[in-house]
């Protein structure tokens, strides 16, 4: 079993259930191709799971994305899952083929949309160098958000149950 420290983050102020989710326009990804994408055109389309996680490659964001799949979220009908994080174009491409995931991810090179979600994670050790808190936003077509959950310490994970039963809520 690989062994890892548990840090605690420090105290944020977070979107939160009821807010109307901040609007935003960055490159969205999926397995063949990329374009420039707004969060309101997705939902315009219907409910967004817009999950932001570390850089691709990190057991944290394999591990979250894994839960995805096993769930059953990616192929759900009426439910988009969009993920987030500072990866490049290229790294999502290789993230979602490499995981079986039907979904797209923002690229967020700068982490200006964590930063106004307010989930940025600096790297210890690691000068101007952050990355997103993982955290799980339920958006519906007004971008209202109807369930959120953001990490309290590095690594977390959101409760999938609570969450599987805010999508079957918002989908029923």
């Amino acid at each position: 079993m690989v062994e890892f420290e548990v840090v605690p983050l420090p105290e944020t102020e977070s979107v939160s259930e009821g807010d109307t989710a901040p609007k935003f326009t960055r490159p969205l990804v999926d397995e063949e191709f990329w374009q420039n994408r707004s969060l309101s055109e997705l939902t315009d389309n219907g409910p967004v799971l817009l999950l932001f996680h570390p850089m691709d490659g990190t057991f944290q964001t394999t591990y979250l994305w894994n839960n995805v799949v096993d769930h059953g979220w990616d192929t759900r009908d009426g439910l988009q899952v969009i993920g987030l994080s500072t990866s490049s174009p290229y790294e999502h491409k290789t993230l979602l083929a490499e995981r079986g995931v039907d979904a797209q991810v923002f690229s967020d090179p700068n982490n200006d949309v964590a930063a106004e979600y307010g989930l940025i994670n600096d790297l210890d050790g690691m000068e101007g160098i952050s990355e997103p808190r993982t955290a799980a936003y339920l958006l519906d077509e007004d971008r209202t958000v109807e369930f959120v959950w953001v990490a309290q310490e590095h690594p977390d994970f959101p409760p999938y149950d609570e969450l599987q039963d805010a999508i079957d809520r918002l989908l029923s």
